[in-house]
């Protein structure tokens, strides 16, 4: 597992990452476009055990050339660990233990709410909010590592 910095030097200029959203039995999933400026929702996995979990990570890995990992860190707002947080970086680190391509951890506080937010915004019925919010809500968190990845360089 890198940092973000680490992570940035790691990654090539073309390539596409995936954005993961963790939770105890729903994990979003979203993907970058090869360019690293939009992400898009892409699934949700139903979240049995950590072997199929893996598995399924690894088949849309291969399936869509992806080069690196993003994972939500679910921190508290004033930025101390929170139990879930803990459950993501053990995610991140036995993803890291099984894949071989750059795994990275981003902050994803507000991702749900905002993820839910924007579905307001569009006129989307609550119930297919909540069908989708996972996967939004790793669309919001990739979204955040990408416009931080191709921020201007000072």
């Amino acid at each position: 597992m890198l940092d973000i910095e680490e992570f940035e030097k790691k990654i090539d200029k073309k390539s596409r990452l995936i954005g993961v959203d963790p939770g105890k039995k729903r994990v979003g999933i979203a993907i970058s476009d090869e360019n690293k400026i939009i992400a898009t929702p892409y699934t949700t996995i139903i979240k049995n055990n950590f072997s199929g979990l893996l598995i399924q990570i690894n088949k849309i890995v291969f399936d869509n050339d992806i080069k690196g990992i993003i994972i939500g860190n679910p921190i508290n707002m004033d930025g101390s660990a929170s139990q879930s947080s803990q459950s993501a970086r053990d995610l991140a680190i036995n993803l890291s233990k099984n894949i071989s391509i750059p795994i990275a951890m981003w902050d994803e506080r507000l991702s749900s709410r905002g993820a839910f937010n924007l579905s307001s915004d569009l006129n989307i019925n609550t119930s297919k909010k909540i069908s989708k919010l996972d996967e939004n809500s790793a669309a919001f968190i990739l979204q955040g590592a990408l416009d931080f990845l191709k921020r201007e360089k000072t």
